[in-house]
């Protein structure tokens, strides 16, 4: 089948001039500010959560460091589980219902998760079981916001301005990655419930910056069909589409198998040392930071000069490379070396990230673009949680470096057989190609 090639859904007239940056458009502004502010908050939160995990597990618990290794794996799975629960709902609330609304109601649950942390870890009362409980539920709530925010940008950019929004966009999360991680380490040193604090008021501002989007009201048509229905055409339609299928499939395996960051508190803590010292909470924090840093870095020659020619072939490489500066960083025992070889893999992932965003969202109708978003989000965070998973049974099995470099050759291996299987992907030129599906 042939598919047309992406329209705007909010093409300006023809007498109507483009603004020279989507920022110049006041509610993706307030859309950019508050994925900035949200990131910023979520990486930092994440980070010292699993560190605590990890450092709970070794001291409290007594755990050897391939059992605390497992802990963080059973981490990201209980905070994929809720996800393949409620994507599919989520992709039709995105549809259904006011986009800014839900991003905003989510949000502000994910505050009272960062309260929690905070308030537990001042009275000095955290366990295993509730951390697992609160990261299960931020899980849950960033299934909702994911879909809903996805498909805000479409609807207020238009189509024209779509690529570099992406890379804005991207940038902002990669901006937020970077500092978030960084400054939530600075705080854990000082003061252990700060970073959850910091993370519950950026939280707010960014429920504040969704809540004064102007309304983004469902597709027609959406509010009345059956849930069900919905549910299974956003399912059919990217198994149909042999593109979007590739697109989303290939970020799912390969960087399953390349998650290396799952298994960063295990080098923080008993592996990469410092003169004479491990690296420990500091450490992490500027490990964390360095793939987003990286990733932040060519962002901001995207967002200048957005990639236009050879994008499927060009996704492809920066997958490659990706597990590459996986296999780099799991050989390495210099600090210094490790913190650039994350930098590389941060800068690959970000080149594969905002290709494959710009195509996926450009090549779905509005119609059906939160069903196909949570899809989207459901292989991105099946990469990141069971991927963290996956990190941690093998680094039980094999170990941390025994684990890092079979994640990093088999997102070689799976770059190389989705581009023989999917070649519909590496024959994109541009981001107004026509996509053709030869079947």
């Amino acid at each position: 089948m042939t598919e047309q090639a992406p329209t705007s859904d909010q093409a300006p007239a023809q007498d109507i001039p483009l603004p020279a940056s989507p920022l110049a458009i006041p509610d993706y502004r307030r859309f950019w500010l508050a994925r900035c502010s949200s990131v910023f908050a979520t990486s930092g939160m994440v980070v010292v959560l699993g560190y605590q995990l990890y450092d709970l597990a070794r001291g409290t618990y007594g755990m050897s460091i391939r059992a605390a290794a497992l802990q963080l794996g059973l981490l990201g799975l209980v905070q994929f589980l809720p996800q393949i629960l409620f994507a599919p709902v989520a992709g039709v609330v995105a549809d259904r219902f006011d986009r800014r609304n839900v991003c905003a109601i989510f949000t502000a649950i994910d505050v009272l998760v960062a309260l929690a942390l905070a308030v537990l870890t001042l009275c000095n009362a955290l366990t295993l079981f509730a951390l697992f409980a609160l990261a299960a539920t931020h899980g849950m709530v960033r299934t909702f916001i994911g879909p809903a925010q996805s498909s805000i940008a479409p609807n207020v950019v238009p189509a024209a301005l779509m690529p570099r929004a992406v890379a804005i966009s991207a940038m902002a999360w990669q901006t937020g990655s970077v500092a978030g991680p960084a400054l939530a380490g600075v705080l854990f040193g000082l003061d252990h419930a700060l970073p959850y604090a910091m993370a519950a008021g950026l939280l707010l501002f960014a429920t504040i910056s969704l809540a004064r989007i102007r309304r983004v009201p469902p597709p027609p048509g959406n509010a009345h069909a059956h849930p069900l229905r919905q549910m299974s055409e956003g399912m059919v339609y990217v198994w149909r589409d042999r593109f979007l299928f590739g697109c989303v499939t290939l970020d799912l395996f390969a960087v399953l198998l390349g998650g290396a960051t799952a298994l960063l508190p295990v080098y923080a803590r008993d592996i990469l040392t410092w003169n004479g010292h491990a690296v420990g909470a500091y450490g992490l924090g500027v490990m964390r930071a360095m793939p987003s840093l990286g990733a932040a870095a060519v962002g901001l020659i995207i967002a200048r000069r957005p990639i236009e020619r050879d994008v499927g072939a060009r996704m492809l490489l920066a997958v490659a490379a990706f597990g590459l500066a996986t296999v780099g960083f799991g050989l390495s025992r210099n600090f210094a070396l490790s913190l650039g070889f994350l930098a590389a893999l941060g800068a690959a992932d970000m080149v594969s990230v905002f290709i494959r965003n710009t195509l996926v969202q450009l090549h779905t109708p509005d119609a059906v673009r939160g069903r196909v978003s949570a899809i989207s989000g459901l292989a991105i965070s099946a990469s990141n949680e069971l991927g963290e998973m996956e990190s941690g049974v093998a680094a039980a099995l094999f170990g941390a470096t025994g684990a890092v470099l079979f994640g990093g050759i088999g997102a070689v291996v799976v770059t190389v057989a989705w581009t023989l299987a999917f070649p519909e992907l590496r024959r994109v030129r541009s981001f107004s190609t026509t996509y053709a599906d030869p079947g």
